[in-house]
């Protein structure tokens, strides 16, 4: 809703305190493209034309931020890696670079620079923190360092070199550990407060809790520690639902976890034990997109007074939610939340 004290209670929320405001979060950027008259593919290639919608999709609906996390493309594309997507369909990628010694050497060489796309969310996270200066949490994003070789050489292929060419994949990932520590750095310096830190191909619906403690774990803390040497906050997020990834990552030095739809909050709260912040996670399908309005009352209250009451708590969908949800029910989400903190905060008799 635009307010002073937003980011406090964000940082609040954070180091497991009880914030005077709830910070009300929503992965609603699809939608967003739709309500405020876009269009996917000149919403993420113009940078007036991103904030214009970040900055309208704010003031109409109250969030306590503005999420530029526009696709998993924009920093592989100067790499060489295909890209496929058109209208309002996400860019996704494609033809991958192969998983040879000549292509990792290539990448060296190209280095870390500001190239298309990416210039374009730095300029559009200069332009909607000059509209709003503190009054919202300005969230920028980049790709873990583990998802990120998966988006460069494929999942597939990736998965093989756990234990094909396990050396190749450690080179890959420490690549893009300075490659996505220097870019989330310049969204920083361009005036994000956070940095959506997504990791989803790291999520335990792809690898073991082995896996991900072996090759995803550190190179992702080393990220996130530099981000937050520099004053961010990191909301890493890989969609996750499995209890022993949870618990991994509650201990990986990040200052917010979002987890996905399918594990109970309480749940999670629970695992990590006041280690750490949560995140989350209204089901963005079977609620917010074909859930009533009163649905999605009862699912934010519920979540308001289990968890969000006791601190270390922002709220937000689980995931993306879908471009087609009823313009109700975000507009439900947000009040009813606030609604229901309030209700809290007030002296009793």
């Amino acid at each position: 809703m635009a307010y002073s004290g937003v980011l406090d209670d964000v940082r609040g929320a954070a180091t497991l305190g009880i914030p005077a405001h709830l910070p009300v979060f929503l992965c609603s950027e699809e939608f967003d493209v739709r309500v405020c008259g876009s269009r996917y593919d000149r919403y993420c290639r113009d940078a007036l034309e991103m904030a214009r919608v970040q900055i309208e999709a704010v003031e109409r609906f109250d969030y306590d931020w503005a999420w530029l996390q526009v696709d998993d493309c924009i920093e592989f594309e100067p790499l060489g890696v295909g890209v496929k997507g058109e209208g309002d369909i996400l860019p996704a990628t494609c033809k991958y670079l192969p998983a040879a010694p000549a292509a990792l050497d290539a990448l060296r060489e190209h280095g870390y620079r500001v190239e298309g796309r990416m210039e374009i969310l730095l300029e559009a996270i200069r332009l909607v923190k000059a509209h709003f200066g503190d009054s919202v949490c300005v969230t920028g994003r980049t790709a873990a360092p583990f998802s990120s070789a998966t988006l460069a050489f494929g999942m597939m292929e990736c998965l093989s070199m756990v234990y094909e060419n396990p050396g190749f994949l450690r080179k890959a990932i420490a690549f893009f550990e300075d490659y996505q520590l220097r870019f989330g750095l310049d969204q920083l310096r361009a005036g994000a407060d956070a940095i959506w830190f997504g990791d989803c191909n790291a999520s335990g619906h792809l690898i073991s809790p082995d896996i991900y403690r072996t090759f995803a774990m550190e190179p992702a803390r080393r990220v996130s520690c530099g981000y937050r040497e520099a004053g961010g906050l990191v909301i890493y997020h890989a969609s996750e639902e499995n209890p022993a990834m949870v618990d991994l990552q509650a201990d990986a030095e990040f200052s917010i976890l979002s987890v996905g739809p399918g594990i109970d909050i309480e749940m999670a709260r629970d695992i990590v034990k006041g280690r750490i912040c949560l995140s989350g996670n209204i089901d963005p399908l079977a609620v917010l997109e074909r859930g009533t309005p009163e649905d999605v009352r009862r699912a934010v209250e519920l979540t308001v007074e289990r968890v969000s009451r006791h601190g270390g708590h922002v709220l937000n969908s689980g995931e993306m939610i879908p471009r087609d949800t009823p313009e109700a029910n975000i507009r439900t989400f947000v009040e009813s939340a606030r609604a229901a903190w309030n209700r809290g905060m007030e002296p009793q008799p």
